[in-house]
């Protein structure tokens, strides 16, 4: 089952700046913050140094709303009217992939569904009418 659908800020280098400012301004509760200095060593795909201090992902709480938000890896666009996407948490992987079935219909792939340090099923696409979509699986806290 889909679990929740939240806005998605895609930053230029500047999440823990944004993030600090959300907090103060809005009251926002920092629920998690990881850099992609986190992410463990992989001899295939190295983490640049300019990019280690960089947000991978963030998560704040605004009252009942979730907002969640990153940087982009150094080298890559970001445009303006274009950093704001959408993320859908779902309960199970055969679920995320289904919701990335029904979404990659004409679209564009991003990232493919996969197994990530943080999500059993995880997966970036860009529908057919333009809205960038990451589909994330919830790990429940008991495991």
């Amino acid at each position: 089952m889909i679990l929740s659908i939240n806005p998605y800020l895609i930053c230029n280098g500047n999440a823990k700046e944004i993030v600090s400012f959300y907090e103060k301004a809005l009251a926002a509760e920092v629920l998690g913050v990881m850099t992609f200095g986190d992410l463990p060593d992989d001899a295939g795909m190295p983490v640049p140094s300019d990019a280690k201090e960089r947000v991978m992902h963030a998560h704040l709480k605004i009252g009942e709303s979730d907002l969640m938000l990153s940087d982009n890896f150094p080298g890559q666009p970001h445009i303006v009217g274009t950093n704001v996407t959408v993320a859908i948490n779902v309960d199970a992987p055969v679920k995320a992939e289904e919701v990335y079935s029904s979404l990659i219909d004409g679209g564009k792939d991003i990232m493919p569904m996969q197994a990530t340090q943080f999500s059993p099923a995880y997966g970036q696409l860009i529908d057919k009418y333009g809205v960038t979509w990451h589909i994330s699986t919830q790990v429940p806290e008991d495991r």
